[in-house]
């Protein structure tokens, strides 16, 4: 018998035509259903390939009936659950606030040994605001009166010794995925308002030195990066401190699109994310993080990149595939099937 659709899901697809991008959670799990977990990290030329999704606990993944079976409904089954299918995830939540230390060791304790975690860097350290009141509470504690009253701020608003603060309290929740050898990156992931130039680079050589000791990766969102000589530049400046440059596929056409290039700059790792291709929810302020990724690829559109990231694994040692498309099933499913799509390049039957 079919899934009953939740009240979310009734308005959300059953006013509008079904669309291949956009088909909705029952068809996503039909395609996702014969396929194998991603399981283990596998070779792939030289390198081992990591597939997985940005998150597990997001709203919509965790409703019942989407990706979790019945009775997996608690923080530690769920995480578990997802560690069994994917080698990998990419925790966003602390992007948003920094976690405790006890956080990681918990997710460690959850997990198995071959699971890795890429880490997004907390907001203040990458350019982006941050919301005040959910900043650590020993920084909260000392912040001048008039950051006390705005609802977001800026790194460069803090006293230069909050904002030391802010970096170490950050090494600090993600040092024992780095004891533990499960820390996979920390994604440093720059806004579209981050423009090239000189102060840029010393911004991101900055972040290194701060994360020194961690292996991070670059993920740029202004189109202008990318643009004649200067993306020779760009890639050169990351080449020559081999720090892994994040290739994206995201949509195309606007100042903060990403071109998807094929570019390993670190022979240690390639990081390939997937943002999926909504155009018109891209930039908007007005919409939800769910709603932004809401984008389910095809298969022809998994092929293509499945060929370049053949291309990065013959470079590199590691490569780690996330699926950013976090709208409820949607990127668990293209998850498990870019992973069929390259077992199947590995073993030369594609």
């Amino acid at each position: 018998m079919p899934r009953r659709k939740t009240q979310e899901e009734t308005l959300l697809f059953d006013d509008e035509p079904v669309r291949t991008h956009d088909p909705g959670v029952d068809a996503a799990a039909a395609r996702a259903a014969s396929l194998p977990p991603a399981g283990d990290p596998f070779p792939l030329a030289v390198a081992l390939v990591r597939i997985g999704t940005a998150g597990w606990m997001d709203k919509t993944i965790s409703a019942s009936g989407v990706f979790y079976p019945p009775g997996i409904d608690t923080a530690e089954d769920r995480l578990r659950f997802y560690a069994e299918q994917f080698p990998i995830a990419e925790v966003d939540s602390t992007y948003y606030a920094i976690p405790p230390r006890r956080i990681a060791e918990i997710w460690i304790e959850r997990s198995a040994p071959r699971f890795v975690f890429d880490v997004k860097a907390y907001a203040l350290m990458t350019g982006h605001r941050a919301e005040s009141q959910r900043l650590p509470a020993a920084i909260r504690a000392r912040l001048p009166s008039a950051l006390t009253e705005k609802g977001r701020i800026y790194g460069e608003d803090l006293p230069p010794f909050l904002y030391d603060e802010v970096w170490r309290l950050f090494r600090e929740a993600v040092a024992p995925m780095q004891e533990a050898g499960r820390l996979g990156s920390v994604l440093l992931q720059y806004p579209r308002w981050f423009l090239p130039g000189e102060r840029s680079r010393h911004i991101i050589l900055d972040a290194l030195q701060r994360l020194h000791g961690f292996r991070c990766a670059v993920e740029l969102r202004n189109a202008a990066w990318f643009d004649g000589s200067t993306r020779q530049a760009t890639l050169g400046f990351l080449a020559e401190r081999r720090i892994p440059f994040v290739m994206v596929d995201g949509p195309q056409g606007l100042g903060s699109s990403v071109p998807p290039l094929v570019a390993v700059t670190s022979p240690d790792l390639s990081i390939v994310r997937f943002h999926g291709r909504r155009v018109e929810t891209w930039e908007s302020r007005d919409t939800t993080v769910a709603e932004r990724y809401r984008y389910l690829y095809d298969r022809g559109e998994l092929m293509e990149w499945a060929r370049r990231v053949e291309d990065a694994a013959s470079q590199c040692r590691e490569v780690h595939v996330i699926m950013n498309n976090c709208y409820a099933n949607y990127g668990t499913t293209n998850a498990l099937e870019f992973a069929d799509l390259l077992r199947e390049i590995a073993k030369g039957t594609r």
